[in-house]
């Protein structure tokens, strides 16, 4: 059950006051009061989905290692420093629903039980299926209780975060385990389960590079202005809830720029036989590379003996490494 009306969580050892977390709104510190337990969940989750981002982003100029205002109401709790931009916010954020659904939520507050349906041929319901509808509702709550202005950052993020939700539905699998003598398979139970974690970061990465752009539209209403998103192109297909959309373009990310989060692609290492963004000519912005050799030590010649161990040798390999001027 979940702890009702406490003021603190832990990381590790350490106590956690939620008045001590800076940075969160009244509905996010209410929030942490309430699901206390939850909390180290949603900081862990946000480090993960921050390294997540940054395998996905690794080859591109911008790579998930800029530093977010956004981020500040974790540094307590997660006690790291921690990355991520302004473009990536509800990136991440889905990944972070998806990471603590998976990793904690059950534990803590227990299996699905609405959404079985009728047992299928041949198998049954089993195990714990993950609560998916509760992560969702810790997602709306705490992630999107920032985004309760009347302007285009705000519709845009709501609209972002949602559809990371709708996607980790829309990824739910049935999941199924064997029982019997020699695995003879006479009883199978299945429950519902999430896919492994990269494969959410990939569907979500294929989404990111398909957003679509949109324009901001003001309205006069009872509460003052309102800004709203419409589409900016009206012969493409207009997006839906499930997908990611913008309404700003990214800078390019080649220089320093504290005003973007940008530290430049200066010393990155880039791959000089792609002709992608990872490549030197467009990772390096045109300005070229610099090309040094490191000797690199790696097991090598391995004999394996029965039974049952392997022996390797240790050879000393050179590669030539490529980096951004």
């Amino acid at each position: 059950s979940l702890a009702m009306g406490h003021q603190y969580s832990s990381i590790g050892t350490q106590p956690i006051l939620c008045g001590s977390i800076p940075g969160l709104v009244p509905k996010q510190l209410r929030f942490c009061r309430n699901y206390v337990e939850i909390m180290p969940s949603v900081a862990e989750g946000v480090k993960i989905g921050i390294q997540e981002c940054q395998h996905q982003f690794r080859g591109r100029r911008w790579n998930c290692t800029t530093i977010n205002d956004n981020l500040a109401i974790f540094g307590p709790v997660l006690d790291k420093d921690c990355c991520v931009s302004v473009s990536s916010w509800p990136f991440f954020v889905r990944k972070t629903m998806h990471f603590y659904l998976r990793q904690k939520l059950t534990t803590i507050c227990g299996c699905d039980t609405r959404h079985k349906g009728p047992p299928g041929d041949g198998w049954k319901w089993g195990g714990c299926s993950e609560d998916v509808e509760f992560g969702s509702m810790v997602s709306r709550e705490f992630a999107d209780a920032r985004e309760n202005r009347p302007d285009a950052r705000s519709a845009m993020n709501r609209h972002n975060n949602e559809a990371g939700r709708m996607s980790l539905n829309d990824n739910m699998f049935l999941k199924c385990k064997c029982h019997g003598l020699s695995g003879s398979c006479e009883v199978k139970t299945c429950w519902w389960s999430q896919p492994d974690f990269r494969v959410i970061g990939d569907y979500m990465k294929d989404k990111y590079d398909s957003a679509s752009e949109m324009v901001v539209e003001k309205h006069k209403e009872s509460r003052g202005w309102v800004e709203t998103l419409r589409p900016k192109y009206n012969y493409f297909k207009p997006p839906t809830e499930r997908d990611l959309v913008y309404y700003e373009s990214s800078p390019n990310f080649c220089d320093p720029n504290p005003e973007t989060g940008s530290f430049g692609t200066r010393e990155r290492i880039c791959n000089l036989t792609s002709h992608g963004i990872d490549g030197c000519d467009l990772l390096c912005c045109g300005r070229g590379h610099n090309t040094r050799t490191e000797k690199r030590k790696e097991k090598c010649h391995c004999i394996f003996h029965w039974c049952c161990y392997v022996s390797c040798q240790e050879c000393v390999r050179v590669y030539d490494v490529h980096t951004c001027k």
